[in-house]
């Protein structure tokens, strides 16, 4: 698979167009000293996938440095089961199984199930038939929708629910089950993600869709009914110390903005002209709303957190001015990553510098209705002073946005490509 580091975006999403003869499908089944289970799962996946699947599919065994004789199994089951073959590696790990073959695949939907199959296959046409159709970019089984049927035990269940509770609280994601054995991909996807994901063991699953997820890529989720297998060699304990190292690793990255998930991006829409179905909008004005408005709530509430205390011990221009300011670079920091993507250290001074200019303008904003209130009245209730402060900065977020938009983060305008007509 080519490591190209270009900016180039995605093409849009399309519907599949499979080549005659080739596969469509290619189901990787990472091992590791599997001799006992790896021929009847093996054998009961291709006689499910040629009875339900309707395209040419491929089944290849990634031999993870096993140390019995399950390469020599895998080996006599690609000889003798048609569409089936075998990969062996020297090292051990799952992600790097997985991104061993999906990276040499030219099959253009890649997925992966642990060899117990311990997910009903049933779900598998589910799972792929987005991805085939275009409608999604990724797609796994969740054990944790209310649909799904699941029986494991306690211990697993928790450690399930804790993890995946850790990630959307740490790493804000929003799909529900990162470590089900049981996901795909496509490929023009994995050529430009998997060169960003670092991890080759059981973490592999988690950074690859927290990155797809940061890069606006779309997830289907496909509720499983999954049977735990009891002689599992899965150590939870490292495995989940290996996890927690991967989820600062990836937060880590992530906040610096040192990840170029730009590449991941696809245009709005089937077809790039879908971008001027809207006119006269701004292209994502409306994300940046929402993006800002949740900024600014968060920013409002530390700012009135840290006057509250602050106005403890010294007095109302005091406190405002130090609450303000300390609210406004955190408030310029979030806005710069989440509300207008600007990633990495390129000019974060700058927009500093700008950030303070728009906080002065907040600042005389809200001291003139401090001085105003002042004026007014002798000694003003300290809910009359925070609410005055709530309709003030109500009017300099307005305001905030406008230059954030305008001048501290202006769209950078691109020359359009010219749709070609082939029709002509």
């Amino acid at each position: 698979m080519p490591t190209d580091t270009s900016s180039d975006a995605l093409p849009a999403r399309a519907p599949l167009a499979p080549a005659p003869g080739e596969p469509v499908l290619d189901v990787v089944i990472p091992v590791y000293n599997e001799e006992k289970d790896l021929g009847p799962c093996v054998r009961r996946l291709h006689a499910h996938l040629t009875r339900t699947f309707p395209y040419p599919f491929r089944i290849t065994i990634a031999d993870n440095a096993s140390t019995d004789r399950t390469p020599a199994f895998a080996a006599e089951l690609a000889a003798a089961v048609p569409g089936v073959r075998s990969v062996r590696l020297e090292e051990k790990g799952r992600g790097r199984a997985l991104r061993t073959v999906w990276s040499h695949s030219e099959a253009p939907v890649l997925a992966y199930m642990d060899v117990d199959l311990s997910t009903d296959l049933n779900a598998l046409l589910p799972l792929v038939a987005p991805l085939i159709s275009g409608h999604s970019d990724l797609a796994i089984g969740t054990r944790l929708a209310r649909s799904s049927r699941v029986v494991r035990g306690a211990k697993r269940e928790f450690v399930s629910r804790a993890y995946n509770l850790l990630l959307r609280s740490s790493l804000a994601a929003r799909f529900s089950d990162a470590q089900c054995g049981f996901k795909a991909i496509r490929r023009e996807v994995a050529e430009r993600l998997l060169p960003l994901v670092e991890d080759t063991g059981w973490f592999f699953d988690t950074e690859m869709l927290v990155l797809a997820e940061r890069a606006g890529l779309r997830i289907h989720e496909v509720p499983v009914d999954w049977v735990d297998d009891p002689d599992s060699t899965v150590h939870i304990v490292r495995t989940a110390t290996e996890d927690l190292k991967g989820v600062w690793r990836v937060g880590r990255a992530l906040a610096l903005g040192e990840l170029p998930l730009d590449r991941l991006a696809r245009p709005f829409g089937d077809d790039p002209r879908d971008r001027t179905a809207l006119p006269g909008v701004p292209r994502g004005l409306a994300r940046q709303l929402l993006g800002f408005c949740a900024v600014g709530v968060l920013s409002t509430l530390c700012y009135l957190a840290l006057y509250s205390l602050l106005r403890l011990g010294t007095g109302p221009q005091a406190a405002n001015a130090a609450a303000l300011l300390a609210s406004a670079v955190a408030n310029t920091a979030a806005n710069r990553r989440l509300t207008f993507g600007v990633r990495g250290r390129d000019r974060a001074l700058r927009h500093q510098a700008q950030g303070l200019v728009v906080f002065a303008i907040g600042l005389a904003l809200t001291s003139g209705s401090l001085a105003a209130l002042g004026a007014g009245a002798d000694d003003p209730a300290h809910s009359t002073e925070l609410a005055v402060l709530v309709t003030a900065n109500l009017a300099a977020t307005v305001l905030r946005f406008l230059l954030f938009r305008a001048w501290v983060f202006p769209e950078r305008r691109t020359t359009p490509v010219p749709v070609k007509d082939d029709h002509r």
